[in-house]
């Protein structure tokens, strides 16, 4: 096998762990290629990437740090340049970081999450009433899209105070920006698309405050030197905080019940009272990391792998790009033992970076768990006797190499 070549990553994600499996076969970090031939280290070995994701010499900020951004070369109709180009917390490096962070951290609390637990059962128990009526009218039901999808999506749009009408055009931009294999023209229209109805958003929330995450977003002031948002930096956080606040729900609660539902056994544990849900939500966040690879970060100076804990003689240059391999790093042999691989809900190292590490570690892991929580225990206590309809091997993955989960789940609930 030739390892001096990049390994070219397939945009529609059709094999992510067998890529992942690739991905480790070079060492802990591989040079990959992105969509339009962008090059980057894939990052796959979990102690490396820790160390890495901790470190001030790697950065997210693109304009600073890239250089093939500072030259110019990066395209607005590549498919990934949503998620390099937003101008928020998930890009800032350094101070800026801190600043973002703050103002947002200061919206989402840990109060503002807590107290939404009523509401995420309600809507739990409203979206399983409808799984039922569903399976009167035709025995098999898609739990993704009746499910799965629904709960995280109504929770964040409640969460924002995002007005009914614009509910629909935010599904479709978000599952737009996860398309990672869309055509330039895609790309463009989806792109348009999620700032117009960001811009409704905003608009509608300066005319109409409310006790929300939008609203509080829009006056929120940083202690240290009473700066707000800027008018970018709102709509690229609200950008992110849908984004990443549905769509990684979305794929746990989808991949956690795929994989109950085809390791029986596993099942029985928790049934039995050996195992918690918590235990099936972390092995589900390890073992099917619900964002398989996170694009992108910088390398600030030269890095020497092997001052990380890496092979000698690699080195990340100045200005290369990263890519946090989170599906490589969660079934790592070296970490997680020969059996890395499969599902054990009584795995006793159950760590996983499936929410990140560091300064960018997820804010909304907290309400992610939330209502994994929630949702796993009450479908599978409403419905003892759920199956998938179709044989495993016949479901899709999402058309993403970064989105890890399945287009649909058909079930009987008998």
């Amino acid at each position: 096998m030739d390892h001096a070549r990049p390994l070219v990553i397939d945009p529609t994600g059709r094999d992510i762990h067998g890529e992942a499996a690739r991905i480790r076969a070079r060492g802990p970090a591989a040079l990959v290629e992105l969509p339009d031939g962008v090059a980057a280290w894939a990052v796959g070995s979990p102690d490396l990437l820790r160390r890495l994701l901790t470190d001030p010499r790697v950065s997210k900020n693109p304009r600073l740090h890239w250089q093939r951004w500072i030259d110019g070369e990066v395209s607005p109709q590549w498919p990934l340049f949503t998620w390099v180009a937003v101008q928020s917390m998930f890009t800032a490096y350094g101070t800026d970081h801190k600043r973002l962070r703050r103002l947002v951290a200061k919206a989402f609390t840990a109060r503002r999450t807590a107290a939404l637990q009523p509401r995420v059962e309600e809507i739990t128990k409203t979206l399983l009433d409808g799984v039922e009526e569903t399976a009167r009218r035709s025995e098999v039901v898609d739990l993704r899209e009746e499910f799965c999808y629904p709960l995280p999506i109504q929770v964040i749009s409640e969460l924002l105070g995002v007005p009914e009408e614009l509910g629909a055009e935010l599904r479709a931009v978000v599952d737009g920006v996860f398309h990672t294999s869309a055509s330039p023209e895609e790309v463009t229209d989806i792109y348009q698309r999620f700032y117009a109805v960001l811009g409704e958003l905003v608009a509608f929330k300066r005319r109409s405050p409310g006790d929300d995450l939008t609203s509080a977003l829009i006056s929120a002031r940083d202690d240290e030197d009473a700066s707000r948002l800027s008018e970018q930096e709102l709509l690229d956080t609200l950008m992110l905080v849908i984004g990443a606040g549905h769509e990684t729900t979305v794929n746990l609660i989808d991949n956690a019940i795929h994989l109950l539902l085809t390791h029986p056994d596993q099942l029985a544990h928790v049934r039995s009272g050996r195992v918690g849900w918590q235990d099936v939500v972390e092995e589900a966040l390890r073992v099917e990391a619900p964002v398989a690879s996170l694009p992108l970060r910088y390398a600030v100076e030269d890095l020497v792998l092997s001052e990380f804990g890496g092979p000698e003689g690699v080195v990340i240059a100045k200005g290369e790009a990263i890519l946090a391999s989170y599906a490589a790093a969660g079934r790592d042999p070296g970490r997680y033992g020969a059996d890395a691989d499969a599902f054990d809900v009584t795995r006793a190292d159950k760590e996983h970076l499936a929410f990140g590490h560091g300064v960018h570690y997820c804010l909304g892991a907290p309400l992610g768990r939330l209502e994994a929580y929630t949702a796993l225990p009450a479908l599978f206590d409403r419905f003892p006797g759920l199956r998938l309809a179709v044989p495993a091997e016949e479901l899709l993955p999402v058309d993403s190499f970064i989105s890890n989960g399945h287009r649909s789940l058909p079930v009987r609930l008998s």
